[in-house]
């Protein structure tokens, strides 16, 4: 159970001094008025809110604009103008509600972005992984830090519960007034494409970006990759001529990343001249070699990802200032972050590998990574499934990319959601051809996957449970039930 954190009090302010900087097309009412504070959700307004009607993937908040004010709602901030106005009621028109949301949460919190170093890390794959080593780092620095991620939020050493990669903008910016109040000096978060293109991190100042590679995920969200694309690389267009921007050289949308960014652009590759050049001179499943800007150093991880991953918290620790040998030195320190290539060893002589791989890209990464390790020299067995309710066109690409890479794949229950895990898996079995087919087993229940493929590993294989991760859920019909696949895997050893 995460522990929680102390809520901040928050005051009242004047609705005046909450618009400032916001471009209002329309202001019915008097803006100087008090504000006890802002809700989006109106179950939560209260006597003295600012309701905010956004326009969300579910629900629309101009439907609720009556609501809020008979709730005690003073003034709504929307982006249509009701038919019928209440008396005494302040009705503010802007283009875009998320938007004014945004920066009306950041100075409700007393602008919290501002007091510290705040780096933004965006990307499909590695979010997590530098986001969480950055934090990691920095404290071993000897700076209080804070932590916004998909696995877990950190208030310096205090963990916070995360329930989505990037919070809505009132619990974003609660979070940084939190690390402000701990005294915080640098905080880093995962960007989701989601939070870019909703407008939940407007007003926040970036001191820094981070770019990691981009491959098909959320096309269920943003219906085409083009979309996708469009606002990761927002993300990079809104950064200050003050901010850095640091891109994965080795992506072939990496500098496509910077092309509008006023930002100081910097480069980091596996594969090419950059700022910041990284080798992999040996490796193995206890770690790597690497030369990092002509300087070796051993470290924990594996595979070629990681390698890139390390890369870019190597530039940005030195970016923001820190001496590079000591942030080598503290590199060579780090362990991986919970769920992303964690690696158990089977008393029976097997290794587990368990790891978030949900993108065809990534769970190639992953395949391959094992295999150049392997050598020939043991069999790969793949247990991997998809998420219900999700991007329906990358199953059978995930299907394809286990059975390519791997002796057995075991293709099994996700997160199937509100979708019959039957009807998922027939998706991801559309991937594959006849041939493919016998290389493969169909097991729904993902506990007896796992149990299968520890079963059939034999002294020198690798058994990969790819998917969840850090996770220790499934949501089947809406319902989260526990399940850990570490748990299931030690369960088997």
């Amino acid at each position: 159970m995460a522990e929680s954190v102390r809520k901040l009090k928050n005051t009242s302010m004047i609705l005046d001094d909450l618009l400032q900087g916001i471009v209002l097309l329309k202001t019915v009412g008097s803006t100087d008025m008090q504000i006890e504070n802002i809700q989006f959700d109106s179950r939560k307004v209260e006597a003295g809110s600012l309701f905010v009607a956004t326009k969300g993937t579910a629900a629309d908040g101009h439907q609720y604009i009556t609501t809020a004010i008979e709730k005690g709602a003073v003034a709504v901030v929307c982006e249509d103008l009701p038919a019928d106005q209440t008396p005494n009621v302040t009705y503010i028109k802007v283009e875009n509600s998320s938007d004014a949301l945004g920066k009306m949460a950041s100075a409700w919190y007393g602008f919290p972005s501002s007091k510290m170093t705040l780096v933004g890390v965006t990307g499909t794959n590695g979010k997590t992984t530098i986001a969480t080593l950055l934090y990691q780092l920095f404290r071993k620095l000897g700076h209080k830090s804070g932590l916004l991620s998909t696995v877990c939020n950190y208030v310096d050493e205090v963990a916070v519960e995360a329930t989505h990669t990037t919070p809505d903008a009132l619990a974003l910016n609660e979070l940084l007034a939190q690390m402000v109040d701990a005294g915080c000096e640098y905080a880093f978060m995962e960007v989701s494409s989601h939070s870019v293109d909703q407008r939940r991190i407007a007003g926040l100042q970036f001191d820094g970006g981070v770019f990691t590679n981009i491959t098909r995920d959320h096309i269920d969200y943003h219906l085409t990759f083009e979309n996708y694309l469009k606002a990761k690389k927002q993300f990079f267009d809104d950064l200050s001529s003050e901010a850095f921007a640091l891109t994965n050289a080795d992506d072939k949308n990496g500098l496509v990343m910077l092309q509008n960014s006023k930002a100081k652009k910097y480069t980091y590759s596996l594969r090419s001249m950059a700022d910041f050049k990284t080798r992999i001179l040996e490796h193995g499943f206890e770690g790597m070699l690497l030369d990092m800007n002509d300087r070796e150093v051993n470290v924990s991880f594996i595979g070629k990802f990681n390698a890139s991953n390390l890369s870019a918290v190597f530039g940005t620790a030195v970016l923001l200032g820190q001496d590079e040998l000591e942030v080598l030195r503290i590199i060579s320190s780090l362990n991986s972050v919970s769920g992303r290539f964690e690696t158990l060893h089977s008393p029976a002589g097997f290794t587990a590998i368990v790891d978030y791989a949900h993108t065809p890209d990534a769970l190639t990464n992953v395949i391959d990574t094992i295999n150049q390790i392997l050598q020939g020299n043991g069999r790969l067995i793949t247990v991997v499934g998809c998420g219900g309710n999700r991007d329906k066109g990358k199953r059978p690409m995930m299907a394809r990319e286990a059975v390519n890479g791997s002796w057995k794949a075991i293709l099994t229950s996700d997160n199937p959601r509100f979708e019959e895990p039957q009807d998922i898996l027939n998706d991801m079995l559309a991937g594959l051809d006849v041939v493919d087919k016998a290389k493969s087993l169909t097991i729904v229940d993902r506990r007896e996957a796992i149990r299968t493929a520890c079963a059939l590993a034999q002294p020198g294989d690798v058994v990969l449970v790819a998917g969840k991760g850090h996770e220790d859920y499934q949501i089947i019909q809406g319902v989260k039930h526990h399940f850990d696949d570490k748990e299931v895997v030690r369960e088997c050893f």
